[in-house]
């Protein structure tokens, strides 16, 4: 036991000034680790003032510049139709033919008694003129031909509502009846669309109805025709806003001489706005977090920091900075996943910002 104890006195010393060399090493590391940190290689852009074309996107409904569904005004049974499913047709063009015999002979009746009284009417101004009858029997005589010619005219009128016809030229939908059946008042016959020229109603937020005004230009495309481009103009903008959305809806018309916008269709419509000036990030640039926004600012040091920014409008790759940064202000462009604030960084040779277009077609944002 003594020997023991001997023995380990002896290595004391010598375990003593190992732990201090580990001890000096291990600091060692800590420093060369707490050194300089590695610089990260990105791409840096700086910010200018540059031309900007705004515009306001949104998504609204064809509709036809006049639309009808065609109806009968009388119960009656058809006799004719003119017209097959999708004709094109004129203003006044008969399409259903209804059964009028009754109205018919009716008509002839009245016209026969209406003959009748004009005859006699002639008869009895003549023999007044004479003072061979009074003058109160003319009047009355009068009265009858008056009355006879009133119920002929009626008649005429409901026989010419047998003849149901096109109220504007347009494109008939699908026909609902044939000869043969019955129909009354309010049974549609077939819908009648005017799609020459349509109309496409979308809305805009209360935030941006005062840049939209009657005349600017608007283009429209439908993933119905992908890679077609429909020109148009803003027609009407409503008087209105709507209290659940705060958006007034603006009435955008366009031209469709071959019928390739349909009612019922869905139009992603955008509105030029003129061109300004404004400060633009790339969009790869903006890191986003939540709702909260932030670039990468390149400080004299060469360090970077993180601020702030509010993002106005985007497209084309391309961002307005309404606040949060100045023009002249440097920031990193590519490379943002890997940078923490403080951090150091060097411009990467083997690739640039991406430049900035001189005009830009941006999306403004609610």
């Amino acid at each position: 036991m003594t020997d023991s104890r001997a023995t380990m006195s002896r290595f004391a010393p010598f375990a003593l000034a190992a732990a201090c060399l580990c001890l000096a090493a291990c600091s060692d590391d800590g420093a060369a680790a707490r050194g300089d940190a590695p610089v990260e290689a990105v791409t840096t852009t700086t910010l200018a003032m540059k031309p900007w074309h705004d515009r306001i996107r949104a998504l609204g409904t064809v509709k036809a510049r006049e639309s009808v569904d065609v109806t009968a005004k009388v119960s009656e049974t058809v006799e004719q139709v003119h017209f097959d499913s999708g004709d094109e047709v004129e203003k006044g063009a008969p399409l259903v033919t209804l059964s009028g015999q009754q109205q018919r002979a009716a008509l002839a009746a009245a016209q026969a008694a209406a003959t009748e009284a004009e005859r006699l009417y002639n008869r009895q101004r003549e023999l007044a003129a004479q003072q061979l009858v009074a003058r109160a029997a003319l009047d009355a005589q009068r009265a009858t031909r008056d009355s006879t010619r009133a119920q002929a005219a009626q008649i005429q009128a409901n026989l010419r509502d047998r003849v149901i016809r096109a109220p504007f030229a347009g494109r008939l939908g699908i026909r609902q009846v044939s000869p043969g059946a019955l129909v009354t008042p309010g049974t549609v016959i077939a819908s009648l669309d005017d799609i020459a020229r349509v109309h496409v109603d979308f809305p805009v937020p209360e935030t941006q109805m005062e840049q939209v005004a009657v005349g600017q230009r608007l283009t429209g495309t439908t993933a119905a025709l992908p890679g077609r481009e429909f020109e148009g103009t803003v027609s009407v903008v409503d008087v209105r806003l709507d209290p659940a959305t705060r958006a007034v809806t603006v009435r955008g018309d366009f031209d469709n001489a071959d019928r390739a916008l349909r009612p019922g269709m869905l139009v992603q419509v955008e509105i030029e706005r003129p061109e300004r000036q404004a400060l633009l990030a790339p969009e790869i640039s903006i890191v986003q977090v939540g709702r909260d926004s932030f670039v990468y600012r390149v400080r004299d040091d060469g360090t970077v920091e993180q601020v702030s920014v509010t993002i106005g409008a985007r497209g084309q790759g391309q961002a307005e900075i309404l606040e949060g940064l100045a023009p002249g202000d440097r920031i990193v462009v590519d490379g943002t996943g890997k940078l923490r604030p403080g951090d150091r960084i060097r411009e990467d040779a083997a690739a640039t910002a991406p430049p900035t277009p001189r005009e830009a077609a941006p999306t403004a944002e609610d």
